[in-house]
């Protein structure tokens, strides 16, 4: 990957990521379908590209309650409505999917994208796809070292041999298609584990923090932990690229962002943790606590925004910023609105600031 540490000629890139979760809006009652929420997310995705937002991410979950588990057959949906927004995997669990059918999948979006497929990896908040595809959970950190592994020599050899543990091996297998871009763009995605970060120096990868809440600063340790990794491992800081990923929600003023989000976001929490086990709620002062102007959730006026996103590229000199905007079954009209000021007030800003 050809990028330089610090921000590109015209600052770092802005945009968007969804997980596709099927929410009923709290305050209406009114519930969505597989069908519907598809159509939003490639309406999201065409308003995204023509405001000239540089990115736009979709999730994999293998649950009823979100619409999105074949990532690559929806991006390339988005693919035909789109022109220059570069297409992501947000995140793959590449632990639960055989990395020749993953490059076949993404190299043919590549073409079919005219060059903007990416890939952002990781083990996998959610464990459903272990038993659904017939992997063994107590393989979970070694199947993902193994199949990234592989993946990265996949994305540089168009004939391959190779044996590992978890499935057959390979013996001049050609590898096709070949993407249009020289090499795919893969990511290693880490929600807060230093080995997580390790890893994706010692390969060279990029790194896509998750930074959901709490003070920032907490996660430069790993942006850190990356950087000496890859340079032990004799890459260059030239080439390394650093994203941060969060959820966001952006309005006129500070107060109106807070009160038309909180609904939502209460809701969004509400689910995350029954799924988990756990039946805790948010309340308002919790959510006033996690939307402080110290904290990583992008919540609140286009200037705030501005002034956190500013203030992690201090941080972590990063390369990426990518909001989550959808979630808790807010309406489209919402979403809408924040996409837009995301692209028109926040992001020229932004661009502008980092321009170096």
């Amino acid at each position: 990957m050809e990028n330089s540490q610090s921000a590109g000629p015209s600052g770092i890139e802005i945009g968007l990521y969804t997980f596709g979760d099927l929410s009923s809006d709290p305050l209406t009652g009114i519930g969505t379908n597989t069908q519907k929420r598809l159509q939003e997310i490639i309406s999201m995705a065409k308003l995204a590209d023509e405001a000239g937002l540089d990115v736009f991410g979709v999730g994999e979950h293998h649950r009823l309650d979100y619409a999105v588990s074949a990532t690559p057959i929806v991006l390339s949906a988005i693919a035909q409505h789109t022109k220059n927004i570069r297409l992501t995997s947000a995140t793959t669990v590449l632990s639960t999917v055989d990395p020749v059918r993953l490059f076949e999948d993404y190299a043919t979006l590549d073409i079919l994208s005219n060059g903007r497929a990416e890939i952002i990896a990781g083990r996998g908040a959610f464990i459903e796809s272990f038993p659904l595809f017939g992997y063994d959970l107590n393989d979970y950190d070694k199947l993902f070292g193994e199949n990234i592994e592989l993946f990265l020599q996949l994305n540089k050899n168009e004939k391959i041999s190779w044996q590992g543990t978890f499935r057959s091996r390979l013996n001049e297998a050609e590898i096709a298609p070949r993407p249009t871009q020289k090499e795919l763009p893969i990511w290693v995605g880490v929600g807060g584990t230093p080995e997580s970060a390790a890893r994706a120096g010692r390969l060279g990868t990029g790194i896509a923090l998750a930074i959901l809440g709490g003070p920032p600063a907490r996660f430069k340790p790993l942006v850190d932990i990356y950087r000496k990794a890859a340079l032990n491992a004799g890459h260059h800081l030239a080439n390394l690229k650093v994203a941060v990923t969060g959820h966001g929600y952006f309005a006129r003023t500070f107060e109106q962002a807070k009160d038309e989000f909180f609904p939502y976001y209460s809701n969004y929490w509400k689910y995350i943790n029954a799924q988990r086990g756990m039946g805790s709620r948010m309340s308002r002062d919790d959510f006033e606590q996690m939307a402080s102007p110290e904290t990583g959730l992008f919540v609140g006026s286009s200037q705030q925004i501005i002034e956190k996103i500013l203030h992690q590229h201090e941080l972590f000199g990063h390369q990426r910023f990518m909001a989550q905007v959808d979630i808790g079954g807010l309406p489209l009209k919402k979403i809408i609105e924040s996409i837009e000021r995301l692209a028109t007030e926040i992001a020229p800003v932004v661009r502008r600031a980092t321009n170096k």
